[in-house]
C-alpha cells in the first residue's frame, strides 16, 4: 500500500482520535491496517499532518523499535510534530525489554517520580546488572544517584544510556545538571548543546545554553 493510498485514513483516524480522544479505538483500527514499517515510511512525509499522524500512532502501538524514527522527529521543522514526538518516545524508552523487565522499569519509574530514592538505586541497580542494554535502566539509575548526590557516577550512567541510545535527550540534560552541581560550566554547556541537538523544543536547556555561554564568555 502506497502513501498515497495510506494517507486519508491515516488522517481520518487521526482527525477521529483528536476530536474523542479514543485512544484505544485509535491503536486498534491503526493495527488493523497499517504495519510498523509504514507508518515509519509516514513519518517522513512532505505534509506535516500525516507526519503527526504517524508519530501518535507509532507511539501508541509501536515498540522500542520504532525509537530512532520518532527519535528523528524530534528535530521535524514543523513544532507539533517536535512535541508529539517527545511525548511520546518517553514511552516507548518503557517498552524496551522482556515484559517483566519493563514492569520492573515503570516501578523503578514511580520510586524516582516520589523521590524513594534507595530504593529507586537498588532496584535500578539491579535490572541495569541484569539487562545492560536497556537504556532507560541506566538513565533511571542516573536519576537516583543525582538526587544521591554521587554526579560523577550519574554523569557515567548518563553516557552509557547515550551510548545504548543516541536519541536520549534526558540523559544529555541530566549529564549538564550533574556537571553544573560539579561546577563544570563548559562540560555542561556542550551537554546542554547535545540535548538540543536531539531535541529543539528544550526552551528552558535553550536559556541555560545562552547564560552558560554568556558566564563563559564573561571569564
Amino acid at each position: 500500500m502506497g502513501d498515497k493510498a495510506c494517507e486519508p485514513l491515516l488522517l481520518t483516524l487521526y482527525n477521529r482520535y483528536l476530536e474523542d480522544r479514543d485512544s484505544a479505538g485509535l491503536i486498534l483500527r491503526t493495527a488493523e491496517t497499517y504495519s510498523i514499517g509504514t507508518l515509519q515510511r509516514l513519518a517522513s512525509h512532505q505534509r506535516r499532518e500525516v507526519r503527526r499522524a504517524a508519530i501518535v500512532a507509532m507511539c501508541l502501538i509501536g515498540g522500542y523499535e520504532c525509537n530512532a524514527t520518532v527519535g528523528r522527529a524530534m528535530t521535524d521543522e514543523d513544532r507539533a510534530v517536535r512535541i508529539l514526538a517527545e511525548n511520546g518516545i518517553r514511552w516507548l524508552w518503557r517498552r524496551d525489554g522482556s515484559p517483566r523487565q519493563q514492569r520492573e522499569l515503570t516501578v523503578i519509574i514511580r520510586l524516582n517520580t516520589s523521590r524513594a530514592t534507595t530504593e529507586a538505586h537498588e532496584r535500578a541497580d539491579r535490572l541495569v546488572e541484569s539487562a545492560p542494554r536497556i537504556a532507560e535502566a541506566w538513565n533511571q539509575r542516573a536519576i537516583a544517584l543525582f538526587n544521591l548526590k554521587r554526579f560523577t557516577a550519574a554523569i557515567g550512567d548518563c553516557r552509557q544510556s547515550l551510548e545504548r541510545n543516541p536519541y536520549h535527550f534526558a540523559a544529555s540534560v541530566g549529564m549538564g545538571q550533574c556537571h553544573i552541581e560539579m561546577g563544570q560550566d563548559r562540560l555542561a554547556l556542550e551537554s546542554f548543546q547535545r540535548a538540543l541537538r536531539l531535541n529543539r523544543n528544550l526552551e528552558g536547556v535553550r536559556a541555560c545554553v545562552r547564560y552558560l555561554q554568556r558566564t563563559l564568555e564573561d571569564r
